[in-house]
């Protein structure tokens, strides 16, 4: 009885180990800043956000950045979802891409103080203008 029950405390653990190993650490960070000048917009829907590559033919006027920073290896759809979300609380009905990028975000060093090992840093960011439509 003993056995059995060491048996499926020591499977549940695994289980977990193992999940939480093919989950990893996978996190988005966004935020926005608004242009200054520009009329605040009460919050859209973020599902009618779109999300589009190049600037639409449709009169518009831009209302600020968003700028996302995934760490890990996060979906495509959980990115763009956190894009409209933030988009969304600015009053937006779409944003545009304008850069996707790889850029370094620190350094980290490490050895001894005298044998001092310096290594980059790099990190993800993806900017989008959150504009909305006249």
């Amino acid at each position: 009885m003993r056995n059995k029950h060491v048996c499926r405390t020591v499977t549940g653990l695994a289980f977990l180990l193992a999940m939480a190993f093919l989950g990893g650490c996978t996190t988005i960070s966004v935020s926005s800043t608004r242009y200054l000048g520009v009329p605040q917009f009460g919050p859209t829907d973020p599902n009618g956000v779109e999300i589009l590559r190049h600037p639409p033919r449709r009169p518009h006027e831009q209302l600020g950045e968003v700028v996302l920073e995934p760490s890990g290896s996060p979906s495509v759809a959980d990115m763009e979802q956190a894009i409209r979300v933030e988009a969304a609380k600015m009053g937006a009905d779409a944003v545009v891409l304008v850069a996707d990028k790889t850029r370094r975000i620190g350094t980290i060093v490490d050895g001894p103080w005298w044998a001092r090992n310096a290594h980059p840093v790099y990190g993800r960011q993806i900017v989008a203008v959150a504009i909305r439509y006249k």
